[in-house]
């Protein structure tokens, strides 16, 4: 199992392209053995913040090279989000 969390952070009036693009790419996570754990979002919707995971490497690769979310790449341009995106692991005792 692997798991990411990403951060999105919009500029003013990005979150509608955002929302388009999410509304696009979300559904594919399944289909490559991805869990969207938990979704995030500032009240002012500046800053969006997913928790992910997938049964493996391959399976989140498989997902990143999925045609139908690189035909959704404009939307996410367009919206300006700068995204980092981590792997993360839990930590024993917290």
């Amino acid at each position: 199992m692997v798991t990411y969390l990403m951060v999105a952070r919009l500029p003013e009036g990005g979150l509608r392209d955002f929302d388009a693009y999410e509304r696009a790419v979300l559904p594919l996570l399944a289909e490559h053995g991805g869990t969207l754990e938990r979704r995030l979002r500032t009240p002012d919707g500046r800053v969006e913040a997913h928790l992910v995971s997938f049964a493996g490497d391959d399976d989140f690769a498989a997902f990143r090279a999925d045609p139908r979310r690189s035909s959704a790449a404009p939307l996410l341009a367009a919206s300006g989000a700068e995204i980092e995106l981590l792997a993360v692991r839990d930590v024993a005792g917290a």
